[in-house]
């Protein structure tokens, strides 16, 4: 199957628009990606034609919005070839899947003494949320650094696990590097020395390979909006016995089975993790997603994606004083860099301009950047609807910002 990027470029309508009389240049999807019209009418369905609460409800609408939510769940199970629909758990996204795990896996296994593990080049909500779980439980809070290359450091991996490590968390794809972690071998290692795995996938899962099962990965974290989805909405994968085996995140309805004033027992799964009324739409956009695509080939996405981004690695590399901070063995979706003498975020101004839209800053991985020896860069990251022409005009673009600030 042949990928045709002008027919999908048609079905996002947002890539229509003009930025000071300049076509969009959407080079941001690292932060959020756009949405197929698909997706789009999908939420306009719901809330025009079955909008609704779901469960329990002894009316049409609901039952329609109920049947669409669980077939949402049902869409994601196959999506991530997860064994049971009842292991997926709608959150608010990536975040607060991982909070949900950091507290509801913390209270029931870490104890004063015990190891949480996690990389240098995670995002914060992979990480902030282990340390506070190891300042609250008096655990030990251990980081894998990165090579030069911007590779795990798998050997000092394999010297810090040991028979207190409770977890190992790392993200399958940097958000900031790009760097696809060799994530089949990190949880065979963690699973080796009897700790649990989390992988954050929020950065990966629309762009390579997403196995639960081959991976053998006993948490699974994204988010709706990193895959042509809407925001709001994000999916917590949990092994069947892991799921129950720690006790809810949050409390009130929905989450509980029996409530008496001497006590309460809770819902069965996945319900005991989904208190309250859920975003409904959330998971029938996202569903709306995923089937976008699945009706192309992902083999073909990652080949024309790999294409892309080594494209724009060497266009990049053409420009004089340009620093590209990532040279991983294997690498996704993101072209981080900076210029010598131009500070990243009047680079990302002077784009903008030219209607160019890229992210400065430190990607919210203020421990990568530390390693680095800088404060922030320009991250330009790629999705399906990206195409050479969208980096021959980032390449312009530079070009221009660096001839009006002198360079």
């Amino acid at each position: 199957m042949t990928l045709n990027i002008n027919k999908i470029r048609d079905d996002f309508p947002i890539l229509k628009t003009l930025i000071n009389s300049n076509p969009l240049v959407y080079l941001d999807n690292a932060a959020t990606t756009q949405k197929p019209q698909s997706v789009i009418d999908a939420i306009t369905d719901y809330y025009t034609r079955y909008n609704s609460n779901v469960h329990r409800g002894a009316h049409h609408l609901s039952n329609l919005a109920t049947d669409a939510h669980e077939n949402a769940r049902k869409t994601v199970q196959k999506y991530i070839n997860a064994e049971y629909d009842h292991e997926i758990v709608f959150t608010s996204g990536t975040t607060e899947s991982i909070n949900l795990v950091a507290f509801s896996f913390g209270e029931a296994f870490v104890n004063p003494g015990d190891e949480i593990i996690v990389t240098e080049m995670d995002h914060h909500s992979n990480f902030v949320p282990w340390q506070m779980l190891c300042d609250r439980k008096r655990a030990r809070f251990r980081v894998v650094p990165f090579n030069e290359n911007g590779d795990i450091r798998l050997d000092i991996l394999e010297e810090m696990l040991n028979e207190k490590t409770r977890l190992v968390a790392f993200n399958h794809v940097s958000n900031s590097l790009g760097t696809v972690n060799p994530a089949r071998e990190i949880i065979k290692m963690a699973h080796d020395a009897g700790a649990a795995v989390l992988v954050d996938a929020a950065q990966s899962i629309q762009h390579i390979e997403h196995d639960v099962q081959a991976l053998d990965a006993d948490f699974y974290a994204f988010s709706g909006h990193k895959i042509y989805g809407p925001t709001g909405i994000g999916v917590l994968y949990g092994k069947e016995k892991w799921l129950d085996a720690i006790p809810p995140y949050k409390s009130g309805g929905e989450m509980i089975d029996l409530v008496s004033i001497e006590k309460t027992t809770y819902n069965k799964l996945p319900f005991k993790f989904e208190a309250g009324t859920p975003n409904i739409v959330g998971p029938i956009g996202m569903a709306a997603a995923i089937d976008y695509i699945n009706a192309l080939n992902f083999s073909d996405i990652m080949t024309y994606e790999d294409k892309i981004l080594e494209y724009g690695r060497k266009r990049l590399l053409e420009i004089d004083g340009l620093t590209i901070y990532s040279n991983a063995k294997r690498r996704a979706s993101i072209l981080p860099f900076n210029i010598a003498g131009i500070h990243h975020f009047d680079l990302g101004t002077l784009l903008d301009s030219h209607g160019i839209a890229v992210r400065t800053g430190h990607h919210c991985t203020q421990p990568i950047m530390t390693a680095l020896g800088i404060e922030g860069n320009v991250r330009a990251s790629l999705a399906i609807y990206n195409t050479k022409e969208d980096i021959d005009a980032l390449i312009e673009g530079i070009y221009k910002a660096m001839k009006l600030l002198g360079r």
